[in-house]
């Protein structure tokens, strides 16, 4: 899969928090580290702007990224962002070398398809549930999806699906089921809407409640 997203980096020298802070406050630069694939790790600054922008769309998560270190350009997937737990900050990033012919291991979000649509809801009056919105897969760089899809379409009230029953791309696995089948998680499931089976049942008892004669004084 050709890199869709490439970030500049500059090697940094200057470490230590007092430095990372530095950096920040004064370079509107992103303190980061690259490592993996047998190199030795690096220490870098990425433009805050630069890196923001690519955080907003979701497919930088689950990407093979280009790390452009002064004109060295490596294959990366994002492994940790360190935000600011109440700014519109990112305070520090991890980034994983890869290798085109080794397996990786990454995080990909899901999209639900047809939930209006969902049998369960659409006929049963169900609520869907999402007890999952990502998960891990193992794969080779070159066979990483963006996302996975999960239909819902033919789900019906009472039903749910597991992390077995996701369809995969080819070539994708979900390494937490080759820990046995205590490990298959609920993706999603319909369920039974309390609030609408509650308002129901109080129409029914009004209903049964005018039909019946006022007893005779």
């Amino acid at each position: 899969m050709a890199a869709e997203f490439e970030l500049q980096a500059e090697v940094r020298a200057d470490l230590g928090k007092g430095a990372s802070r530095r950096l920040r406050l004064q370079a509107d630069l992103v303190p980061a580290i690259i490592y993996g694939a047998g190199q030795d790790p690096q220490s870098l600054s990425i433009a805050h702007k630069d890196l923001i922008k690519a955080t907003e769309n979701e497919a930088f998560f689950s990407h093979i990224l280009t790390i452009n270190v002064a004109g060295d350009k490596q294959n990366a997937i994002i492994k940790d962002l360190q935000r600011h737990p109440s700014k519109s900050r990112i305070l520090h990033a991890d980034f994983q070398r890869i290798l085109l012919d080794q397996a990786i291991t990454v995080e990909v979000p899901f999209h639900f398809l047809n939930e209006e649509s969902c049998v369960g809801v659409k006929t049963g009056g169900g609520q869907i549930s999402h007890n999952m919105s990502q998960i891990t897969i193992s794969c080779l760089p070159g066979d990483l999806p963006e996302y996975i899809e999960v239909d819902l379409a033919d789900v019906d009230i009472g039903e749910a699906l597991h992390m077995s029953q996701v369809n995969l791309p080819e070539g994708v696995t979900i390494p937490a089921l080759a820990q046995g089948a205590d490990y298959d998680q609920v993706v999603v499931s319909v369920n039974i809407n309390k609030r609408a089976e509650a308002e129901k049942a109080a129409e029914e008892a009004a209903e049964e409640g005018e039909d019946t004669p006022a007893a005779e004084e």
